[in-house]
């Protein structure tokens, strides 16, 4: 009897042995970094921070090295110390998603911003999504009326395309974003607003979106002074919260400002658990996490529900060869480059037509329409590779009838380039107008 209570004791320690432990200690904090031990979670986990005097925060596991876990707290870390007991709480992100979520404002956890009660939603998916089969993805066969001219006609964009609005600082991103939140038909609009000051959200959501247009819309909201991890939150949150709505049928507008501020959070947490710099200082987890992103849009399994994606891409310094700048053009589906020489001129929205294009645009046009589009833009960027001749007189008309027609009617096609910020032009009326300027040609 005895020989056979020590085995059973000897196996019950081995049994325990192998369990994970859901508790340890606060060994050491580094920066906004928490390094512990005695508690073994993935990463992902969500945990939280108990310090000697009561004090809690909650914080999400972002790497190890061997026995030692690296934590990056949802706030400020007060009130912990050396010792702090750290509690697995849970083993891996999720979301609550679903219908709740329309017309709320919350953050990167799913808790209200905007003062109502918590939304009660029905159902969990993984915070990072699931993976579609390539081959199981519908086409992307119809067009997207956003209510923008120059872009419905000439950078004609369909429904489960992942676009990019690239410029630098103060070129108008954010007013063509407005533009095309209002304009755009969709059934549900998901607004991803991370690192941008806080002031913009409420802006954003109070005089771009108002009251009609809100109540379609759910907005994930991460200011600028939130912590990284949450920043990185919202962002999944945003894509979890769009991929519920695509599997529920719904032909769902996705926007995130910024691409760029999510690269930020990420460049904030490599470099703090380790990871080498590279370009520009971004470690090579940035380089990997936004075309995981990005690939997270598009049209569902067997065309059932789309997410057009449309995200702002900041070239820091106006460089268009930026790293998230360059990453986000080879990932994407096209994109529209804003001009500072165009703003600065008063050209509203600033879209560089030299720089922007749409992938799939000649998918979705007749061919006619598609000759229309690719006059006007020939003409428009002739105009421009020769306008410093024109300017100074060193032009001779007669030269070359192809670029005096460009300069006969440059006025016109700048004209319909030009679109005042509260007014709407569908997809019949551009292709009329720009069948009218230049389809007789």
């Amino acid at each position: 009897m005895l020989d056979f209570a020590d085995e059973v004791t000897r196996t019950l320690d081995r049994v325990r042995a192998l369990e994970p432990q859901r508790t340890g200690r606060l060994i050491r904090l580094v920066g906004m970094t928490l390094h512990a031990r005695g508690l073994m979670a993935p990463v992902g986990a969500l945990c939280e921070v108990v310090g000697a005097f009561g004090d809690r925060l909650e914080a999400e596991v972002v790497g190890f090295n061997d026995e030692t876990l690296y934590l990056m707290p949802y706030s400020e870390p007060h009130g912990v110390g050396p010792g702090a007991t750290v509690k697995l709480m849970q083993h891996r992100s999720e979301a609550r998603v679903g219908s709740a979520l329309l017309g709320r404002v919350v953050d990167g956890r799913g808790q209200p911003l905007d003062g109502g009660p918590v939304p009660e939603c029905d159902h969990t998916v993984p915070l990072l999504g699931e993976l579609l089969n390539p081959m199981e993805r519908g086409p992307i066969h119809e067009p997207l009326d956003v209510g923008v001219k120059a872009i419905n006609g000439l950078l004609t964009i369909g429904r489960g395309q992942r676009l990019g609005l690239i410029a630098g600082s103060g070129v108008g991103k954010s007013v063509l974003l407005g533009m095309l939140t209002r304009y755009t038909h969709a059934d549900v609009v998901v607004i991803g607003l991370v690192g941008e000051r806080g002031r913009e959200v409420s802006s954003f959501i109070t005089e771009t979106l108002g009251d009609e247009g809100r109540q379609r819309s759910v907005v994930v909201a991460a200011p600028a002074n939130v912590s990284p991890v949450m920043r990185l939150k919202a962002t999944h949150l945003t894509h979890a919260i769009a991929e519920h709505f695509r599997a529920c049928g719904l032909n769902v507008l996705m926007l995130m400002d910024s691409l760029t501020r999510v690269a930020h959070a990420q460049r904030e947490i490599g470099l703090a658990v380790g990871e080498p710099p590279t370009s520009k200082g971004y470690p090579p987890s940035v380089f990997s996490l936004l075309p995981n992103l990005i690939e997270r849009g598009g049209v569902g399994r067997g065309g059932f529900g789309s997410i057009t994606a449309l995200y702002t891409v900041l070239a820091e310094g106006d460089d268009a060869q930026d790293p998230v700048v360059d990453i986000a053009r080879a990932s994407l589906d096209g994109q529209v480059m804003l001009s500072r020489n165009l703003a600065d001129a008063a050209h509203y929205p600033a879209i560089d037509l030299n720089g922007s294009i749409s992938r799939v645009m000649q998918h979705l046009l007749s061919p006619q329409d598609w000759r229309v589009a690719n006059r006007m833009r020939r003409l428009w960027s002739l105009y421009q590779a020769n306008a410093e001749l024109i300017q100074v007189g060193a032009y001779q008309p007669g030269s070359n009838p192809e670029l005096d027609e460009a300069i006969h009617l440059h006025q016109r096609l700048r004209a319909f380039l030009q679109q005042d910020m509260n007014q709407q032009v569908d997809m019949q009326q551009t292709r009329a107008e720009l069948a009218a300027l230049v389809g007789a040609s």
